[in-house]
């Protein structure tokens, strides 16, 4: 960091999932910053899992002196879940945030007494001394009341959950963009038109470092490199050119169908091609997935007159994270009365601006040779 800015989050490598839902087999870090000068500010808190660990960072941060502002930009319990521990503590301290964030606060806490608060909005400025905090909005990243935070003397924007990341700290510090895009696609995906307002913005700034309230400090190369992805992202871009085959079977005959087509891709010249089992695979990783590739194929067995739930949950999410202007091919496999297919149709119709390569293929009880020309057939259509 840097001379006058600390860094005082917290590593929490124990955590498994990560909003009850997403695996962390690194873990996860939940970061908080420390700006010193005439004035002191504290930028966020953290999850309630680590109040006692930040708060003995803070303190030895703080060299004897006592925190002036704690700005609250993210009211998630993971980033204020240490607000009222703070506020026992530091009784002076004035709590800054958005008006809609100060709203909230007391619907996680009716008992203790937040104030004094100070309410900024977009444009809004507070002077520390030398340093000034000049206050962004950026709603629906991917709350309502979410601020961000720019020093302009430090030419550093403190980001809130924007270009954050899963894992502690340090973790796979080498590649920051494969667990940067999971996070981003399950957690923000949804919420395109807002980052690419959020890009906007801070395209008018000198930004030499992005401190996010999760992963690593971004600068110079992987700045660079995390304003370009995000510029993809934003915009429900490709970024990389591919067929993702997932699929989800029950007796593994839909899973061979799937890896059938995926050869045939493969033979037709997919420039990549990933096969995914939906019954096994991580979703999250299978969501991140679909969005970094410009096809789709989605291969499943019928259920109870609809299609096998492994699907429907993947569909049902990408269709959530607003997963759009793509190409999609369906195989569907049925015994007696095929239904999977109408019941993916379905859901894909809800999409915008996506492509449904026709026809749907149909395959009875398991793959034939008679089969392989129509799977030849939609091949041809995903790639054309």
């Amino acid at each position: 960091m840097k001379a006058n800015i600390k860094y005082i989050g917290c590593d929490d490598a124990q955590l498994d999932l990560f909003e009850s839902q997403y695996v962390t087999p690194e873990g996860m870090c939940y970061n908080s910053y420390l700006i010193m000068d005439e004035k002191i500010a504290v930028m966020d808190s953290v999850d309630p899992r680590k109040t006692d660990e930040w708060l003995q960072n803070l303190s030895t941060a703080l060299e004897g002196r006592t925190p002036d502002y704690l700005v609250v930009q993210h009211m998630e319990p993971d980033h204020s879940g240490s607000l009222s521990a703070f506020r026992k503590l530091y009784p002076t301290a004035t709590i800054v945030a958005s008006e809609k964030a100060l709203s909230i606060m007391k619907q996680f806490d009716e008992k203790t007494c937040f104030t004094p608060t100070m309410a900024v909005k977009e444009g809004d400025t507070i002077s520390l001394g030398k340093r000034t905090l000049q206050f962004i909005g950026a709603p629906m990243i991917h709350w309502p009341e979410v601020i961000v935070t720019y020093c302009p003397e430090e030419k550093t924007l403190f980001s809130a959950d924007a270009f954050g990341k899963f894992g502690v700290i340090d973790a796979d510090s080498d590649d920051w963009a494969c667990e940067a895009r999971r996070y981003y696609f399950n957690i923000c995906g949804k919420y395109g038109v807002p980052v690419s307002t959020l890009l906007k913005k801070a395209a008018a700034l000198d930004i030499q470092t992005i401190c996010p309230l999760h992963g690593p400090i971004l600068e110079d190369v992987k700045l660079k490199e995390a304003i370009k992805l995000y510029s993809i992202w934003g915009n429900y871009g490709v970024e990389t050119e591919g067929v993702l085959v997932a699929h989800a079977s029950i007796h593994g005959n839909t899973k061979k169908a799937a890896l059938k087509l995926a050869e045939i891709l493969q033979q037709k010249g997919a420039k990549k091609v990933v096969v995914a089992d939906l019954c096994r695979d991580d979703m999250a990783e299978v969501i991140e997935d679909a969005f970094r590739m410009n096809k789709l194929v989605v291969c499943a067995s019928s259920y109870d007159g609809d299609v096998f739930p492994p699907m429907h949950m993947f569909l049902w999410k990408l269709k959530l994270k607003a997963y759009q202007n793509r190409t999609i091919g369906i195989l569907e496999n049925g015994t007696w009365a095929p239904s999977a297919g109408k019941a993916m149709r379905a859901i894909i119709e809800q999409m915008k601006n996506v492509n449904i390569v026709e026809p749907t293929v149909t395959i009875r009880s398991s793959l034939k040779e008679a089969d392989i020309p129509a799977l030849e057939v939609l091949a041809d259509g995903i790639l054309a």
